[in-house]
């Protein structure tokens, strides 16, 4: 029997480490870990001047460097506490150590490459170390993965890719001579000349004869498009066509020495900006429950960005829903895509069926669980969809959870509350009330074309459970109606 390749659950993406310093920040990830569950967490800006791990100052006119990994060690320590490891992403520059003034963000994470070599494989090392002594041989399961989309100017200099080449040859070496056993790779490349630049990266490790351990690569589905005041608001592309990036990649890999290497997408969303309120919408949660049941075709791991909104690159957000990126919204409000994850989590080990609009596993026991979308194309009308449920023998209890446009959605209600940049208790509550599924519930006895109809913009789970013995005596739910 198939087995499903349900990845979704590897890792998930986090703004600036800094942030898990903030209640709030931890609040939200506690409530992610304890209803869905992740193994691992990746965020930028390890080596940032927020963290503060890189310290220089001058004593009788020499330059003395140092180490402080005070907030680092609360960061872990949390991490640790909510059962989630690191993916570690080793940058930005510290401005100290940086050979250029180029920062990206409203937090000023900065891009350049190490004005000295020696000083940044040190801060590498003595910071993995640091971590191997405070946490043990376990720090070795936590991948490595050397900047973060050097492809764009944005996020390294001039986007120089020999200059990226030569960092991550003497990062890598940097690392793997801390402990062999370290899992590094990369080059965590997005959308622009990523053919050419996975090209040539494995090129250059090959001519290097560096023994990656992964190829990391980003995946967004949207266009640019301008902002509109605070937001952008840009079309989804078929995803068919998107996907053909990755099996591109896929193929390029499989063509090279490192053949047998995982690819792992570090990031991935619908849009790549944090001021796209599609992120807050039933649509974006129907798409994403498109992408999930597909990923797992190419990548071994693939990384949503990100699990809450507690995210700043473009600065301070003016309202609780601002198109962030995160599966909550602020107060630990769920977004309709925070239930596209939590279904895929309640599907069973072995694929019963895939399709353009559902997937359907099963258990030991035939039991059947199953996830079910239909979100709008962009250049068609919506329809409905209807999917037959499995035939079974016996009798069962059949579970449907649904959000759509009229369930499950806090952004319509919060529309529908005058868009208040500022909520008060009640009004939180109020959200947090509208941000679930309808669930409804019915016992059938030897099931058979049975269906299921799904609206436009709409994402549906459910679950066929057996039921054992009989109800209680006397007790009949028929008289009550």
């Amino acid at each position: 029997m198939n087995i499903f390749n349900n990845n979704a659950f590897k890792c998930i993406g986090t703004g600036r480490l800094e942030l898990a310093l903030r209640k709030e920040y931890i609040d939200e990830l506690k409530y992610i870990q304890r209803t869905i569950g992740f193994s691992y967490i990746r965020g930028h800006g390890l080596f940032s001047d927020d963290v503060g791990i890189y310290q220089e100052r001058e004593e009788d006119g020499k330059r003395i460097v140092e180490y402080n990994f005070n907030y680092l060690d609360q960061i872990m320590d949390s991490f640790k506490e909510l059962n989630i490891k690191p993916f570690l992403e080793l940058d930005f520059m510290p401005e100290k150590l940086a050979s250029g003034k180029e920062t990206v963000f409203y937090w000023r994470g900065n891009i350049t490459p190490p004005k000295y070599e020696k000083e940044w494989v040190k801060l590498v090392q003595v910071t993995l170390e640091h971590l191997l002594k405070r946490y043990g041989k376990a720090v070795l399961e936590w991948p490595v993965e050397v900047w973060n989309e050097p492809n764009l100017v944005n996020f390294w200099k001039n986007a120089d890719k020999q200059e990226y080449f030569k960092f991550f040859e003497i990062t890598f070496n940097a690392v793997k001579e801390v402990n062999k056993k370290f899992k590094v790779g990369g080059p965590a490349i997005c959308g622009v000349n990523d053919k050419e630049w996975l090209q040539t990266f494995i090129n250059f490790c090959e001519k290097e004869k560096l023994d990656i351990d992964f190829i990391t690569r980003h995946f967004y589905t949207v266009n640019v498009v301008p902002t509109e005041g605070h937001y952008r608001y840009p079309k989804l592309r078929d995803l068919k066509e998107s996907l053909e990036e990755l099996e591109t990649s896929r193929k390029i890999i499989d063509k090279s020495r490192y053949k047998n290497l995982p690819m792992y997408i570090t990031e991935f969303s619908t849009s790549y900006s944090p001021d796209a309120p599609i992120h807050d919408t039933v649509h974006n949660a129907a798409y994403v429950a498109d992408m999930l049941s597909k990923l797992g075709k190419t990548s071994e791991m693939y990384s949503y960005w990100t699990f809450g909104d507690v995210f700043e690159e473009n600065g301070i957000p003016f309202t609780n829903f601002y198109g962030g990126f995160g599966l909550l919204a602020r107060h630990c409000i769920c977004k309709p895509t925070y239930w596209t994850f939590y279904f895929y989590k309640q599907l069973y080990k072995y694929l019963v069926e895939k399709t353009d609009n559902w997937v359907i596993t099963k258990n030991e026991d035939n039991e059947y669980s199953g996830v079910i979308w239909n979100y709008k194309n962009e250049k068609e009308i919506g329809k409905d969809i209807s999917i037959l449920l499995p035939q079974v023998k016996g009798k069962y209890s059949v579970i449907l959870k649904k959000i759509s446009e009229k369930c499950g959605n806090p952004l319509l209600v919060w529309h529908g509350l005058g868009e208040p940049a500022s909520l008060t208790k009640e009004e939180v509550k109020l959200l947090k009330d509208s941000a679930v599924p309808e669930i409804t519930t019915k016992v059938v006895s030897d099931l058979k074309n049975s269906k299921i109809k799904v609206c436009p913009d709409s994402v549906v789970y459910f679950k066929m459970k057996k039921i054992h013995g009989s109800q209680d005596t006397g007790y009949s739910y028929s008289k009550l109606i």
